[in-house]
């Protein structure tokens, strides 16, 4: 038989559950708020870069400045990020090497997007002059998946070679050259015929605060189950 101690325990075990439960919610919900404040200091600092800086090696580069860098295309070595969606179509991020000196790190410019076609890409897609450029763009980053299947980089012996979400350190083990720590965004309106819509965050604020909504109403909800069974079995008197 039971004691009335363990019966009890039992007792209170389904509100103690549900107290955790509430607490987690409304922890989840702190944590979506958070994020959509970061992405509106995101955003407002996207939106208040007004002009290009000339770029140069070890300069403090703050995240969406607007830079201008001259160098030279390294049109042999590109890379194709696959997997990159845009307006419901698969395509690639087209990635090239910026050499601007040649005793400092290369930059990787990210010159846009093409629509994936078949399994070849037209190579007048990737043409590129062969003298000094100037280049303008916005300091970004390469893009980031949640969870990565496979090889970064695959194993080819002609270039361009497809990258699923890589990082910068792997890149630069394909080149044999040291990068700079970010990716250019190119220029919307500059040359070289690529699509280009940057954005600072794929998720909106407003989206983030519709989740932390979500998360404060189910703890709400929870917590007033829990009262209004509390008081209906009288638990504790």
């Amino acid at each position: 038989m039971e004691t009335s101690q363990q019966k009890s325990t039992k007792g209170w075990l389904p509100y103690a559950l549900g107290a955790v439960l509430v607490a987690l919610f409304i922890g989840l919900g702190a944590w979506q708020i958070s994020r959509a404040q970061e992405k509106l200091a995101a955003q407002e600092a996207f939106d208040s870069e007004m002009r290009f800086t000339r770029f140069v090696h070890g300069m403090d580069v703050r995240p969406y400045q607007q830079l201008s860098a001259e160098g030279v295309f390294d049109a042999d070595h590109q890379f194709l990020l696959d997997n990159i969606i845009v307006d419901s179509r698969n395509g690639h991020y087209v990635l090239t090497p910026l050499v601007y000196s040649d005793d400092e790190p290369v930059l990787i410019v990210n010159r846009g997007w093409i629509e994936k076609s078949g399994q070849d890409i037209d190579p007048s897609a990737l043409a590129l002059p062969d003298g000094p450029v100037t280049v303008r763009g916005r300091a970004g980053a390469l893009p980031r998946a949640g969870y990565r299947m496979g090889a970064a980089v695959e194993s080819a012996s002609e270039w361009p070679l497809h990258a699923v979400y890589p990082t910068l350190d792997e890149l630069a083990a394909y080149l044999g050259m040291e990068l700079q720590p970010f990716v250019l965004l190119m220029e919307p309106g500059d040359d070289y015929g690529l699509l280009r819509r940057w954005a600072p965050v794929e998720i909106g604020p407003g989206r983030h605060y519709a989740y932390a909504f979500q998360w404060f109403a189910m703890a709400a909800v929870l917590a007033g189950l829990l009262a209004w069974n509390f008081r209906k079995r009288g638990v504790g008197k």
